[in-house]
């Protein structure tokens, strides 16, 4: 029963139909909640006090704040047969076979904005040049390496990206910043925009990946990306000798997402094919009658779970490096009962004792599972990118404050597109990795977008490059009306 309530001047419009809609005991925790932001507390509570914050926010945001977009269109299916990822996604939801696959709709997480701002209002080169472009480098310390910063778009890679139109957008540089500007203007493929058959959200942008944590980024978002890279022996996928990704005859590598490639990149794709491929030769000497299609199914779920894992309580951790976020995440994967309660008796007590992983039936909230345009417009850290890769020498016998010295800087222009995979084929795997290993990333914070980025060959999804350059930080500022707000309170708030 929803419980009425004069609402105080700080609950943001957007926000008051969500909270006139809340029971009597929701309302309470949106105010707890709300007090704890207001004085910026949750990290520095005791760790049960936090996790319990965070669970209470996690609460509200399930009930309030997931959005359906679009129709539920789908059918059910014989899931015994469906026990492992199929190519686009389909059939890994067990009450309709569309849900999260690839070609749906983004959800949302609140209504689009109804500001009177357009979207050129400022004007995203203006915000790119004053507020995100690179005045100098500053890096994040211990905090995250360059392995990290790759992981963010290996992450993104296998989740999302806009399905794009025909039609072509110029965005023009203002005269009052024109002059700093390395392109002073540029074009680039519009979002599709599609009616979705909903009343509250006539229109909505699809999803060209598939949103599930699938490992699409190296088995590909469909069944033409997946025979790509198939060996169809073993369960196995194809890699070259030398331990990197193989490459087509226009040197282009062959991976299940190669939209947008560098060096570090491919790197974590090769290094995650190895995985698949070495846990394929497990099952098939624990499990011989396996043939090539059973193995290749089985090698993908645990595969895609250690990509999921490690992302879930290693490199969140890392971000927002703090013991509440510890506990937290932990209580997502194990439950609070723990890892060594669930490795004895299993995911049986539900997601708050035994944690979301293993549960038998999905938890949708009351709305078909999608990931969300508000998430995709946070998840945007061009900044940790730095300006160059700082390669170790391994063969050297001496350190430099406990890192092996430095041989060589590679500007990252040259380690993008088929010159970075020309560049990583004579680095190698190990030096790459160790080199990248040792070295900081950028910080996520303002004045910190590369510069370079501001004059990029952007890639299709064929990994081909385009003709028109872009402006990344301009295009990052604008990608949706709300996202520069967005963006720039993640920043803020890392």
């Amino acid at each position: 029963m929803a419980f009425s309530i004069s609402l105080p001047d700080f609950v943001h419009p957007q926000l008051r139909h969500v909270v006139a809609k809340m029971s009597l005991f929701d309302t309470i925790l949106f105010y707890v909640v709300h007090l704890v932001d207001k004085f910026d507390l949750w990290h520095r509570l005791p760790v049960l006090l936090g996790a319990a914050y965070l669970g209470i926010r996690r609460h509200l945001h399930q009930r309030y704040n997931l959005l359906h977009v679009g129709k539920v269109n789908g059918k059910k299916y014989d899931t015994k047969e469906f026990t492992y990822r199929t190519a686009d996604g389909t059939c890994n939801h067990p009450v309709d076979h569309l849900v999260g696959s690839q070609g749906t709709f983004f959800g949302r997480n609140m209504l689009p904005s109804t500001s009177s701002y357009a979207l050129l209002e400022p004007h995203p080169v203006t915000v790119a040049t004053k507020l995100l472009e690179r005045r100098k480098y500053t890096d994040c310390g211990g905090q995250f390496n360059m392995i990290a910063c790759a992981w963010v778009q290996f992450m993104i890679h296998d989740w999302n990206d806009h399905m794009e139109d025909t039609e072509q957008v110029e965005l023009r540089a203002p005269q009052d910043v024109a002059a700093g500007c390395p392109l002073k203007s540029f074009k680039f493929l519009k979002t599709k925009k599609l009616p979705t058959g909903s009343p509250d959200l006539k229109f909505g942008h699809l999803n060209s990946r598939t949103p599930w944590w699938d490992g699409s980024v190296i088995y590909g978002n469909n069944e033409e990306g997946m025979i790509r890279v198939r060996r169809f022996k073993e369960g196995k996928l194809r890699v070259s000798g030398d331990g990197l990704l193989e490459h087509d005859d226009k040197g282009i590598p062959i991976s299940g997402d190669v939209r947008n490639y560098w060096a570090g990149y491919s790197l974590l794709q090769a290094l995650f094919v190895k995985e698949h491929n070495a846990i394929c030769d497990m099952l098939k000497e624990h499990y011989p009658e396996f043939d090539d299609e059973k193995v290749y199914r089985h090698a993908r779920l645990i595969t895609s779970a250690v990509i999921a894992k490690i992302h879930t309580i290693d490199w969140t951790l890392e971000l927002v490096k703090t013991d509440t976020l510890m506990a937290g995440m932990r209580i997502n994967w194990y439950g609070l009962l723990g890892k060594k309660v669930k490795d004895l008796l299993g995911p049986k007590f539900g997601p708050v004792l035994s944690g979301l992983v293993g549960l038998k039936k999905p938890r949708d909230h009351g709305t078909p599972y999608s990931l969300t345009e508000e998430f995709v417009s946070v998840y945007r850290m061009h900044s940790l990118l730095p300006d160059t890769i700082v390669l170790r020498d391994l063969k050297s016998t001496t350190s430099e404050d406990k890192s092996l010295p430095i041989q060589d800087e590679i500007p990252m222009r040259e380690m993008i597109g088929k010159e970075g995979e020309k560049n990583l084929s004579k680095i190698g795997m190990e030096q790459m990795l160790v080199s990248m290993g040792h070295q900081s990333c950028g910080a996520a914070t303002l004045w910190n977008f590369p510069s370079w980025m501001r004059n990029l060959v952007p890639h299709d999804i064929d990994g081909d490059d385009r003709l028109d350059l872009i402006d990344m930080a301009a295009l990052d500022s604008m990608f949706y009306p709300s996202g520069l707000l967005l963006h720039i309170v993640f920043i803020l708030y890392i």
